[in-house]
């Protein structure tokens, strides 16, 4: 009877009392550190304390169990025993009551949203990484990261959207994004979406030059600009030349232009060109383009109408100027000694005149000027000669042809003229008839020998000249009655090298 009771309290219990407490949160979220304390009235009568959820054992270190990284799965209901000596070698088991933890989510999987929903090539796509934190953990930090296939597109990125500046078809695929804490402890990925970006085919090809216009100067540069008015994607551009089968150039390239440049204009240049575009989906080709090849002048050539540049007063000569390879039309100017004569135009090309009714004063430098829009060119200067006609009046036996016998022409002879009234006026018609220089004197004409022939006649008896008149032939005059050639007149004029050339021009003329 005394051994049954001994028994009974050497044996251990275990009871649930207020001596052994447990100590943890209630809840906590995802990633955070939770920790699970039990202490007893005096500690130091615990010999052995061990931590329990859901009734299956734990590992603890002394009186602490630590959750490093909670997780959903970590809910559950918590408690510890503990054994503790009661007196001698009687031990006692305490037991907490159970606390329940519950880990709350800290977000949720996010959700990858695409704008626009179908993206068309070339436009920017923006990529959205959405999820929600609860309120009270509003301030956590989180980083996201964008992928594509098995490629990373941003990693541990601040905002929740990322943005693609250009897409194009070969983007299409798979999209997804990952939202996790800056620690790392909390991390989730969004479902896969796929993403088909729309290609626009190529319509409305337009074939342009530049400079903008039908006409290019020889030795310019000529740009042949391509472009589409829709299309999309990597588009194949083509230059042609019609009546050509080969290509002038080809580029690929992801835009909705592309240029050709011709460096160098040439005449073989000219002719109607067109262009192709194609992005998979078909070859389009624009309306053709007439290019025209302009040539600038060159430096005209001028010519006279007259052999040898020479010319008699009253002649009308023709001054040519001809320029035969620029492009038409072509304005002409014509100068003498650098003053304007006058132009004339030539509408189709080639050369272009002009008449002058020439007098002495015409004699000396000329020269032409072409200009057809794309810079003048000056010819050469050319000298033209004037000269009177052989007079009808002339000095004979003088020691220069503005000195000697007067004699006139009538009807193909020569004869003299009488000293009857001969005086300065009569002198001064002789010198201006000539082309000498001013009236000096009236010397007998027998003083030039030898003295005229005894068979020539005399014309003129008397002169009655004002002394304004261009040629004797004039002046009022007296037919001879009663003159020999004692009474021939003479002339003396001054002499300039104009007249002198002039005087020996006739000579040639009359030979």
């Amino acid at each position: 009877m005394f051994l049954w009771p001994l028994l009974l309290v050497l044996a251990p219990i275990s009871v649930q009392s207020d001596w052994l407490s447990i100590d943890m949160p209630y809840y906590a979220y995802e990633g955070d550190q939770v920790v699970v304390r039990c202490s007893g009235r005096d500690n130091n009568k615990i010999k052995r304390l061990t931590f329990y959820k859901d009734g299956a054992w734990l590992p603890a270190y002394y009186n602490t169990y630590i959750i490093s990284n909670a997780r959903p799965s970590d809910s559950g209901s918590y408690y510890c025993k503990a054994k503790r000596k009661v007196f001698l070698f009687i031990d006692d088991t305490e037991q907490t009551r159970s606390a329940w933890l519950t880990v709350r989510e800290l977000f949720p999987a996010p959700q990858l949203t695409t704008r626009p929903l179908q993206p068309t090539e070339g436009a920017s796509v923006t990529l959205s990484c959405g999820t929600q934190l609860p309120a009270d953990r509003s301030e956590t930090q989180l980083r996201y990261s964008f992928y594509r296939g098995g490629y990373t597109l941003r990693s541990d990125w601040d905002s929740p959207e990322f943005w693609i500046s250009e897409i194009w078809k070969e983007d299409s695929g798979y999209y997804w994004c990952e939202a996790r804490t800056v620690s790392h402890s909390v991390s989730k990925q969004s479902q896969q979406s796929y993403i088909q970006v729309q290609r626009i085919p190529v319509s409305g090809v337009l074939l342009e030059t530049q400079p903008q216009r039908d006409q290019v100067v020889k030795g310019e540069t000529l740009v042949l600009v391509c472009s589409v008015a829709k299309g999309t994607g990597k588009t194949r551009f083509s230059w042609h030349r019609e009546g050509t089968r080969e290509s002038l150039g080809q580029k690929s390239q992801r835009s909705q232009r592309a240029e050709l440049e011709i460096p160098v204009i040439r005449e073989s240049h000219a002719g109607r060109y067109y262009c192709t575009a194609d992005n998979g989906y078909g070859l389009i080709q624009s309306e053709a383009v007439n290019v025209t090849v302009r040539i600038p002048v060159s430096r005209p050539v001028l010519t006279f109408s007259v052999p040898g540049a020479q010319a008699l007063t009253g002649d009308v000569v023709e001054l040519r100027c001809e320029d035969k390879r620029a492009s038409p039309p072509i304005l002409y100017r014509f100068y003498h000694e650098n003053v304007p004569l006058g132009h004339t135009s030539a509408p189709f090309g080639g050369g272009a005149s002009f008449n002058l009714a020439v007098t002495a004063r015409h004699s000396g430098t000329y020269a032409c000027e072409a200009n057809n829009g794309l810079g003048a060119q000056r010819s050469n200067v050319a000298v033209l000669h004037v000269a009177e006609f052989p007079p009808k009046i002339r000095l004979m036996n003088g020691p220069h042809h503005c000195e000697g016998r007067v004699e006139v022409e009538k009807e193909g002879r020569w004869g003299t003229v009488c000293d009857d009234g001969w005086d300065m006026k009569d002198v001064a018609v002789v010198c201006r008839e000539l082309g000498c220089g001013a009236a000096k004197h009236t010397p007998a004409g027998m003083l030039y020998l030898p003295v005229a022939e005894e068979d020539q006649p005399v014309f003129i008896q008397v002169a009655l000249c004002n002394g304004t008149e261009e040629t004797l032939a004039e002046c009022e005059q007296v037919e001879t009655f009663d003159c020999g050639h004692d009474e021939d007149a003479g002339a003396v004029c001054e002499v300039s090298s104009r007249t002198a050339w002039g005087s020996q021009y006739c000579l040639l003329k009359q030979i």
